[in-house]
């Protein structure tokens, strides 16, 4: 029998560790953008797929709001500590695809021609 505290993702069937129920103050999940409704029905996700998630909702987010609006929305997230696959980035043949989410962050264009950028062309 498995410890309560490890789960299995309902998606991809990975068994992991979910850190609220170990009695700790906050799980390795607060660390994510916070996009998912509070007292969500769903059941916890392995840190991989919830990432995936979030960056769909993320995606759906910057498509339905102006350019000003998702500024304020990133600038929270603006100082977090590293970056998050899936949600900030993807990995494309070895190479970082950086998403709309992180240009948003960075607050501003950095004049590169990057893939994903938000930001009308100059």
């Amino acid at each position: 029998m498995k410890p309560a505290s490890e789960k299995t993702c309902p998606d991809c069937d990975s068994i992991f560790t979910c850190g609220a129920e170990q009695g700790k103050q906050a799980c390795w999940c607060r660390a994510l953008p916070a996009v998912m409704p509070a007292g969500s029905a769903d059941d916890c996700r392995c840190p991989s797929c919830l990432a995936r998630i979030i960056a769909a909702r993320i995606e759906s987010t910057i498509e339905e709001n102006s350019l000003a609006r998702m500024l304020e929305m990133a600038s929270r997230s603006r100082h977090q500590d590293g970056l998050l696959e899936h949600i900030d980035y993807t990995l494309e043949n070895g190479n970082h695809v950086f998403s709309r989410w992180y240009h948003l962050k960075r607050g501003s264009c950095c004049g590169n021609g990057c893939r994903n950028c938000p930001y009308p062309e100059v």
